[in-house]
């Protein structure tokens, strides 16, 4: 596709630069400039990670939580389970 601008356009750029910081303050510039895309790239990563962490919390998992148990079927009211013992007297 090609590059959005002409690369005479950098160079002119780039001579622009030299003249205005000069040759002793170029490395540092890049290195600021290194920098500064470091962070960003790190703070995209991060966001991005905290992004799909928090997405993938959300989704189902697949398998559908526990049915609960009827309480009648829990509970034991039948006459067996309470006879009524004989009264001593």
């Amino acid at each position: 596709m090609g590059l959005p601008f002409h690369p005479f356009w950098l160079i002119i750029l780039l001579a622009v630069v030299l003249i205005i910081f000069g040759p002793g303050k170029l490395p540092e510039l890049g290195g600021a400039v290194g920098r500064g895309i470091r962070e960003f790239r790190k703070a995209s990563t991060e966001m991005r990670d905290e992004v799909t962490s928090s997405v993938s919390d959300k989704e189902p998992t697949g398998t559908p939580p526990a049915a609960a148990t009827p309480a009648a079927a829990t509970t034991t009211n039948s006459a067996a389970d309470h006879k009524a013992e004989p009264e001593k007297s």
